[in-house]
């Protein structure tokens, strides 16, 4: 079994591939803003037959840090609470974490949208979506390339189709992608042992998707777009495929 790091855990898609994982018996590590969100996406995941022991780790002051959860069959799971909106800060939050000296891939899904036209997108609206959806994807996973390297793991990023094509209102955002798939095409080039996917879904039933509604002044229905769990069968396809062949690129459309 592996170990896995998701970004965006508590999400849709990144709440998904926690589950398949999970499913598989790989430890986990899981990461978001809230650690209350967090502890509710353990303690789900702990349910069942396969029942967890929960350790709460904590700092060199004793206050409360990560949790490992274990289970008699040794898998663990491990939450980190990370604010990538500072991704200057995330290697001193990772330092203070008991993090392996091996992993078998980094699932980038952590992801926020704010619309709006170019010429009401100032400053404040393009940072936030760069520092999220892009510069923080690329300091972790600089981060981490040790510990992806000792495994020859596996970085997924779950991108978007406006990743592939900008519309009118979604100029901050899919910059933000555009230069994600950049950031996945460089990192495949250069770390050749590594494998390396990029993801694009459609228009999936998650909460960010409430919000990109609302803010289209559109109605929600989740039955109108892509289930979060089909999209991370096809993340799992892409981890589970033969060493011998990679999965570069997947587009995943709503039907």
């Amino acid at each position: 079994m592996g170990t896995y790091l998701i970004t965006g855990a508590t999400g849709g898609i990144g709440k998904s591939v926690a589950e398949l994982l999970r499913d598989r018996g790989h430890d986990l590590i899981l990461t978001g803003r809230s650690p209350e969100r967090l502890g509710t996406l353990t303690r789900a995941l702990g349910s069942g037959a396969h029942a967890h022991t929960q350790v709460i780790l904590r700092d060199h002051n004793g206050a409360p840090g990560a949790v490992r959860t274990s289970t008699p069959e040794r898998a663990t799971i491990q939450t980190i609470a990370l604010d990538l909106n500072e991704p200057r800060r995330l290697e001193a939050a990772l330092a203070e974490t008991a993090m392996p000296g091996r992993l078998d891939g980094v699932i980038h899904s952590a992801g926020v949208v704010d619309l709006g036209p170019v010429a009401e997108q100032d400053a404040d609206h393009w940072i936030d979506q760069l520092m999220v959806n892009l510069v923080s994807a690329a300091e972790l996973t600089r981060i981490l390339l040790p510990a992806l390297r000792a495994a020859q793991g596996h970085v997924v990023f779950v991108n978007s189709t406006a990743g592939l094509q900008a519309n009118p209102n979604w100029s901050a955002y899919a910059a933000s992608k555009f230069g994600l798939r950049a950031l996945a095409d460089s990192l495949r080039a250069e770390e050749t042992a590594l494998q390396v996917t990029t993801v694009y879904p459609g228009r999936t039933a998650t909460e960010m998707q409430q919000k990109v509604r609302a803010q289209e002044g559109q109605p929600y229905n989740a039955s109108d777009f892509a289930d979060p769990m089909s999209v991370a069968r096809g993340v799992l396809a892409a981890l589970e495929m033969p060493r011998d062949a990679v999965v570069s690129d997947i587009t995943i459309r709503p039907s």
